[in-house]
């Protein structure tokens, strides 16, 4: 048979299988199951001193209670309209004022917070008040009722980071708020609060200890340390110390990676493009790109993505250039 006509055939085929919803495998595969994955979404910086007045901004228009939670979004300039960091996770800037309170809610979706400026406000979990340090990260696990307030004569600024896309992608939003409130059928047992002061210790014992691993530094997990593995079931967090003058090989992971700068300086390098992170700065890389960081002076950095959902699914990959 000619090409041409075998080819219309074909045509013709797909034409008259569509009015039953029935599309042909064959002709999509190599799009549904690619050799390797497609980043999504861009590398992209947020400088803190440029964010920082907008956000102090925020204040003037609504309060804490009125907003619920009152959050600049970090959103990814490739996923624009989405609300999303990565194509899995969510991420934005929180603001809480001298007086104010984030009224109770609760939902299905965990919750991280990296606090980036100010000293002495809350979080309060199941009735748990944990105080929060620059540094510290404290998380909001599923389904637990929470609020934030702060008693400090200063503004309070965190880094949120929750898996709000992934439970979406699975439909499986649920929330309540205050209204709703009832006594807790149990409590959280688990650690909610990892202060920054201790792990500030340990990373700078390890950067004194030995040589950094030479494609990541010297890197600490937070651990859940009752049931082990990752601190959060679908977020893995990490914090980690770049000696002065190192630089990282090349890496890359099926995970895409929010880092946040916490002390000292250095520099992202992804895909070409480098960026100067300062303190309090955050970064995206999307999954599968291949990135290196380089300190010019001891850097500190937090990082968080979604490779504890990948490790419990069976499909994390990374790969060292």
């Amino acid at each position: 048979m000619d090409t041409r006509d075998l080819e219309s055939q074909r045509e013709d085929f797909y034409r008259r299988i569509e009015p039953s919803h029935l599309a042909p495998l064959w002709t999509r595969l190599k799009s549904l199951v690619p050799a390797q994955p497609m980043p999504v979404g861009v590398a992209h910086r947020w400088r803190y001193a440029d964010v920082r007045p907008l956000l102090l901004e925020s204040a003037d228009h609504i309060s804490a209670r009125e907003a619920e939670r009152r959050v600049l979004i970090l959103e990814n300039p490739g996923l624009r309209g989405t609300s999303q960091i990565t194509s899995t996770l969510f991420a934005g800037l929180q603001l809480i004022m001298p007086g104010e309170v984030a009224p109770a809610h609760r939902h299905t979706q965990s919750a991280l917070r990296f606090i980036i400026e100010g000293s002495g406000a809350h979080t309060t979990v199941d009735g748990e008040k944990v105080i929060m340090e620059p540094g510290d990260f404290v998380i909001t696990p599923a389904w637990r009722w929470h609020e934030h307030g702060n008693e400090s004569g200063g503004p309070m600024v965190w880094l949120d980071g929750l898996d709000i896309p992934l439970l979406m992608h699975f439909n499986s939003t649920f929330r309540e708020d205050d209204a709703a409130r009832k006594p807790p059928e149990s409590q959280y047992d688990g650690l909610i609060h990892f202060p920054y002061e201790r792990a500030r210790e340990t990373l700078f014992a390890l950067a004194r200890s030995g040589a950094p691993d030479s494609h990541l530094g010297h890197v600490l997990r937070y651990q859940d340390p009752k049931r082990g593995g990752w601190a959060m079931p679908t977020i893995a967090s990490m914090i980690r110390i770049l000696p002065k003058g190192f630089a990282t090989r090349p890496y890359r992971s099926s995970d895409s990676m929010v880092f946040a700068a916490v002390e000292g300086r250095g520099t992202l390098e992804v895909g070409g493009t480098k960026f100067d992170l300062a303190p309090h700065d955050v970064a995206v890389v999307p999954g599968w790109m291949p990135y290196t960081l380089q300190a010019s002076e001891d850097w500190v950095v937090f990082s968080f993505s979604d490779r504890s959902a990948q490790e419990k699914l069976g499909f994390f990959r990374d790969e060292r250039l």
